[in-house]
C-alpha cells in the first residue's frame, strides 16, 4: 500500500505540479483547495487525484478535512504545506485585514494542518512535513511585509519542529522558491520581466513548477531521512542564504 501524501493548495500552480509529481512517484495523493470548484474538478478529472475543499486558516476545518482524507485514503504520512495567498500593499497602506488574511493562510495554516497530523506521525515513527516558503521570506520584499513575515515564520517553524520530530522519525524541511513560471507570473508585462526580473536571476530564466515538485519528491522519500530542519533554496541563484 502506497504512502498517502496531502498537498494544500494542491490543484493549481506549484501545488498541482507537486501533487502530480508525488502521484507519479507512487504516492496516493490528496489535494486541498480553497475556492475554485471548477478548476479543482478539472484537476481531478485530468489526474485522478482527489480534491478536498477547506480553508487552511481554520483549525477546525483542517482537523475535519484531514479526518475525511484519512477515512478515504488512509493515514497521511507526507504533508506538503503549499497553500498561500498575497495581499500586497506598502506598509503605510496595509490594512489589519490584509495582514490577518495572509497570516491566517500562510503561517497559521501551516500550524493548522501539521498539528492534527503530528500525533499519528509520532505514533507511527515516520513522517514528512515539507513547507513551501518563498525567497521573499528570506530576503524581504517591498509591499509584502505581511507575506514576507509569514514566509519567514514558516522557516522558523520548520527549524523548531524538526528538532522535535527527529527522534520520532519525522523530518521537517522547507523549500524557498524564487520566481517560478506560473499563471501569476504570466500577468507581468514583458518589459518588466526582461528588464527588471530576469536580470536578478543568475541562471537567466524563471524556474518551473516541476523543479519545485522534484525537490518535494526528494524530501518526501525514504532516501531523505537524514535531511531535516533544512531550507532548500530553489531560486536560480537570485538569493544565496
Amino acid at each position: 500500500m502506497s504512502r498517502v501524501a496531502l498537498v494544500t493548495g494542491g490543484s493549481r500552480g506549484i501545488g498541482a505540479a507537486i501533487s502530480t509529481a508525488l502521484k507519479e512517484a507512487g504516492y496516493t495523493v490528496a489535494a486541498t483547495y480553497a475556492g475554485n470548484d471548477e478548476k479543482a474538478a478539472a484537476f481531478t478529472a485530468e489526474t485522478g487525484i482527489k480534491t478536498y475543499k477547506w480553508d487552511v486558516g481554520n483549525y477546525e476545518a483542517c482537523a475535519e478535512g484531514i479526518a475525511q482524507v484519512e477515512a478515504d485514503l488512509g493515514p497521511v504520512e507526507i504533508l506538503v504545506n503549499n497553500a498561500g495567498i498575497t495581499r500586497d500593499a506598502p506598509f503605510h497602506k496595509m490594512t489589519p485585514q490584509q495582514w490577518k488574511e495572509v497570516m491566517d493562510t500562510n503561517l497559521s495554516g501551516v500550524f493548522n494542518m501539521t498539528h492534527p497530523l503530528w500525533p499519528g506521525m509520532r505514533e507511527r515513527k515516520f513522517g514528512r512535513v515539507i513547507n513551501i516558503s518563498s525567497i521573499n521570506g528570506q530576503k524581504g520584499q517591498f509591499a509584502q511585509a505581511n507575506y514576507a513575515a509569514a514566509k519567514a515564520g514558516d522557516i522558523g517553524f520548520t527549524k523548531a519542529l524538526a528538532q522535535e520530530g527527529a527522534r520520532a522519525g519525522i523530518t521537517v524541511n522547507v523549500i524557498a522558491p524564487g520566481y517560478i513560471n506560473t499563471e501569476m507570473m504570466s500577468t507581468i508585462p514583458e518589459k518588466v520581466m526582461n528588464e527588471v526580473i530576469l536580470p536578478q536571476i543568475p541562471v537567466g530564466r524563471l524556474g518551473e513548477a516541476s523543479e519545485i515538485a522534484r525537490a518535494v519528491v526528494f524530501l518526501a522519500s525514504d532516501e531523505a531521512g537524514f535531511v531535516t530542519g533544512s531550507t532548500m533554496s530553489v531560486n536560480g541563484g537570485q538569493y544565496l542564504a
